[in-house]
């Protein structure tokens, strides 16, 4: 009450000033009362939500919506790091399990601090925090995040950050099959070496395009910064891969700048299809490099602007191959360099589900306006072969329907202008619908379509059952036009076998078509269609994170060439 005192008492000086100093003073009147009402607005929360100065476990905290409306700051910062299956749950207390922790290293702490969006001494802000969850839960090291206010002192509250690690160690090979042909890898490697978040590993693989033995190390969050650091090198049949990055990303919605450097090289054999054969083939060399900076001022009102400048060079050159069959034309050779921008329009509007993509685990869909535009100018003085303009835009957007349907849709649009006009023009467009029907089952649909607008001679758009038509060998139609819709009903269980996978399952129709182009498949040209259900198998406790389709489908168009039934397994990041 003095303080209300004091500023009684000033009430007749203030009077004899101008508007703009009474307003000043007015607003440091309302700062001042903030501060000292502050802790007694807090605790009245606390006392209403049972939460004393030493909280008692079990008893509720109040919600950080309470907490950022009384204006509370941070106080501790705590971070737990949990083992991959806990034992305290009888389910899981197993020996097998018991052993898996003993073996495993849990993710170090300050590698879990260096992605948290709030320090103490912060307001307390929502966004923050579920930004912060939705972040931690991206990283495929982590099986599970909580984030919860435990202790309310004075006009500080105390948050911990919980969060429980998969098994990152990867050792073992697979087969599968997609589109009538086979493919099977090897695999060694640790998404999170020594608890570090470190990505180490060596791959072989063998599919219908190559084999590869590759070796690839990542860090998001590298020497204790937030920069990222990716590398990768793969010894391939055909030839070799390149690639090396070290950016320092907008890691979230109030990142104030980026900045990185990024090359890669590839030299391989490319091939043209004809009704799921290879036509003809030929050598691709190229390489890339590219240097940029960005700036934003962060999250405003909800919305994110970014510009980013650089500097790009790109080469690539096409030959025919000895030995091998090449197309009538190849493409001609290419050297680009030149300035870039960069902007992007983020939208901060995001869901939290469960059971859409994924079985039983927290999904967040981005339902806010997403726009990206890039503009490359290759100009002769920076040593492109011709100066050119290259564009390229994306733009998604998310809608929400009563009693709880979900459209996303999106387009996108790239191309190169010069005098002559626009070439190598793609354009592309689709939408994705889920509609709960409960907990258990949900109707998902997908349409989605692409046209190539004075494409190169070799560029092709291929559809087969490595390309969502299920019931097809793979690569089976392609040309410059082509058209996928897909319906699915879905089921997932409440199965947890051996509390390492879940199941769900699903009863599927593809309807699609590419034509148009040099090579189209003139002995089956028209709309395809099939029938199936799958099953579907996500490894939950793994930091790999994959959902193993297994799938037979019937093909409703087919021709001789076809076989009545196919059989799909692969792996793919969703359902």
């Amino acid at each position: 009450m003095a303080g209300l005192a004091y500023y009684g008492g000033m009430l007749p000086i203030f009077l004899g000033l101008p508007n703009r100093t009474i307003g000043r003073c007015a607003t440091r009147v309302q700062r001042e009362l903030r501060r000292a009402w502050l802790p007694f607005v807090v605790a009245g929360l606390a006392m209403l939500a049972g939460v004393t100065q030493a909280q008692p476990a079990g008893q509720a905290s109040p919600s950080f919506a309470e907490l950022e409306a009384a204006g509370a700051r941070v106080g501790d910062v705590r971070v737990l790091a949990m083992d991959v299956f806990d034992t305290n749950d009888p389910a899981e207390d197993y020996a097998l399990f018991r052993l898996a922790n003993r073996l495993h290293i849990q993710t170090r702490e300050s590698v879990i601090r260096r992605a948290i969006l709030f320090r103490s001494g912060d307001l307390v802000s929502v966004r923050a925090i579920e930004e912060t969850e939705r972040l931690l839960r991206g990283n495929r090291y982590l099986y599970d995040v909580a984030i919860r206010p435990v202790a309310v002192r004075g006009d500080l509250v105390d948050i911990e950050v919980v969060t429980r690690d998969t098994w990152s160690l990867s050792v073992g090979a697979g087969v599968g099959t997609s589109g009538g042909e086979s493919n099977s890898n090897f695999e060694f490697s640790d998404n999170n070496l020594f608890g570090t978040g470190t990505t180490l590993g060596f791959k072989r693989s063998n599919d219908v395009d190559r084999s590869s033995s590759e070796i690839e190390y990542a860090n998001e969050r590298a020497f204790g910064t937030r920069a990222s650091v990716a590398a990768s090198h793969a010894s391939n049949s055909d030839g070799r891969r390149s690639a090396l990055a070290v950016v320092r990303p907008f890691y979230s919605l109030d990142a104030r700048w980026t900045a990185g450097i990024q090359a890669s090289s590839d030299d391989r054999i490319d091939p043209l299809y004809q009704a799921g054969e290879i036509a003809s083939q030929y050598r691709v060399t190229q390489s890339q490099a590219d240097v940029f900076g960005g700036w934003s001022d962060g999250l405003v009102n909800g919305w994110v602007q970014r510009h980013t400048l650089g500097l790009s060079t790109s080469r690539v050159r096409y030959a025919a191959e000895p030995g091998l069959v090449a197309p009538p034309q190849l493409p001609q050779d290419r050297r680009r360099a030149g300035p870039f921008w960069r902007y992007d329009l983020i939208e901060d509007r995001v869901e939290r589900e469960l059971n859409r993509n994924l079985v039983g685990r927290p999904e967040y869909f981005q339902l806010g306006l997403l726009v990206s535009l890039q503009l490359n100018w290759d100009a002769a003085a920076f040593g492109a072969d011709r100066n050119a303009l290259r564009i390229g835009t994306t733009i998604s957007r998310g809608f929400v329907f009563p009693p709880g349907d979900t459209l996303v849709a999106r387009a996108a649009w790239s191309g190169e202008l010069q005098r002559d006009g626009a070439s190598s023009q793609r354009l592309s467009a689709g939408a994705e619908y889920y509609r709960p029907q409960s907990p258990r089952r949900l109707f998902y649909a997908s349409i989605a379509a692409d046209a190539l607008v004075r494409p190169e001679p070799t560029a092709q758009l291929l559809l087969g059952g490595d390309s969502g038509l299920r019931g097809y060998p793979l690569r089976y139609q392609s040309g410059s036009r082509r058209v996928l819709l897909s319906a699915e009903q879905r089921f997932y269980t409440d199965v947890y076998l051996w509390r390492l996978f879940r199941l769900g399952a699903a009863a599927f129709v593809d309807v699609g078509r590419a034509w148009g182009g040099v090579l189209p498949n003139n002995d089956n040209p028209g709309w395809l269609s099939d029938v199936g259900v799958g099953l579907r198998v996500v490894s939950d406790r793994s930091s790999f994170g994959t959902v193993v389709h297994i799938d037979l489908a019937v093909p409703l168009n087919r021709t001789a060439d076809v076989s009545s039934v196919q059989f799909q397994v692969k792996t793919k990041r969703s359902f």
